[in-house]
Formats: structure tokens, C-alpha cells, sequence
């Protein structure tokens, strides 16, 4: 009787499908390892020209803890960049306060990030990087403000700010 259960138990959850933070770009994306950036450099030429937070979320894919970077309540005017190559990500005029702990935007600038499956919290999520050196960025998720109704929950590491030149 205990196995007859087990066995329905085991079959009720392999049929269970976790779609809530599932994306159309998700699914169509390559693996970062199949990829090719324009900006290619070795472990050891990274480490030595980022810090080791930076390395260790842009390069290993780690996740900054939450409330901690200095992004976060910056409500200057102005552009987030690549902390590793410069590359334009995102605009502070789509930077939205989202209660989470990470910058969060509701659009990337087109072109400069790419999108990834990531199955490391054991269910899909959609992780993006820049698309010019592949650094881990974050996360985006289906959950923010009009007019795109995306959240993309940004290591603040991964970013530096260049204020806009009035």
C-alpha cells in the first residue's frame, strides 16, 4: 500500500509544471557555453581587472545579497552599464522601486543584454547577461510595472552608473 502511494505521490509531482516565472525568451535562448561574446578574456585577466564581488556575480553567476548595493536608491538621471565592459544596459528613466533588494528595471536597452535558461533554483527562470561579455546580470521576471510588466532584478555589482552630462 505505502509503495502503491508513493508511487502516485512521485507521479502527481513529476506532472506538476512550474510556469510562473516562465518566458518565451527562456525557452528559445542558447546556453551561455554555446554562445559566443565580443569581448572574450580568461578567468585570470578577469579576476585581475574586477573586484571580487564583481568577479565573483558577473563571472560565476553568484547573487549579491539584497539591500546592499549603492544602486539601489540612486535617483539620478543617466545610464546603468556592464561592470565588466561598459556595454549601455539600462536607462534610469526605466528604474522602478520594487521592494525586492536588487535595482530592478522594467526594460533593457534593446540589443545590449542576452537571455539564458537557468534551472539553479530548480525551476526555470529566465537569467540575463550583457551581451557584449556575458556577465551575469540577474534575473527577469513577469511581475513589473506597465508598460512592459518585466522586472529585471539586477545585481547592483554588475552596474556602474554614468550620470547624464547637462
Amino acid at each position: 500500500m505505502k509503495i502503491k502511494i508513493g508511487i502516485a505521490l512521485l507521479v502527481l509531482f513529476a506532472s506538476c509544471k512550474v510556469t510562473s516565472q516562465e518566458k518565451e525568451m527562456a525557452t528559445e535562448s542558447k546556453t551561455e557555453q554555446q554562445k559566443e561574446f565580443k569581448v572574450q578574456k580568461t578567468k585570470e585577466e578577469w579576476k585581475k581587472e574586477l573586484t571580487d564581488e564583481q568577479y565573483y556575480v558577473l563571472r560565476e553567476a553568484a547573487t549579491e545579497n539584497p539591500f546592499t548595493s549603492e544602486l539601489l536608491e540612486n535617483k539620478k538621471e543617466g545610464t546603468y552599464v556592464c561592470a565588466a565592459c561598459s556595454t549601455p544596459l539600462f536607462k534610469s528613466k526605466t528604474k522602478f522601486k520594487s521592494g525586492t533588494g536588487w535595482p530592478s528595471f522594467y526594460e533593457e536597452i534593446e540589443g545590449n543584454v542576452s537571455y539564458d535558461v537557468d534551472f539553479k533554483a530548480g525551476y526555470k527562470r529566465t537569467e540575463e547577461h550583457c551581451g557584449t561579455c556575458g556577465g551575469h546580470l540577474g534575473h527577469v521576471f513577469e511581475d513589473g510595472p506597465k508598460p512592459t510588466g518585466l522586472r529585471h532584478c539586477v545585481n547592483g555589482v554588475a552596474l556602474n552608473f554614468v550620470p547624464d552630462s547637462k
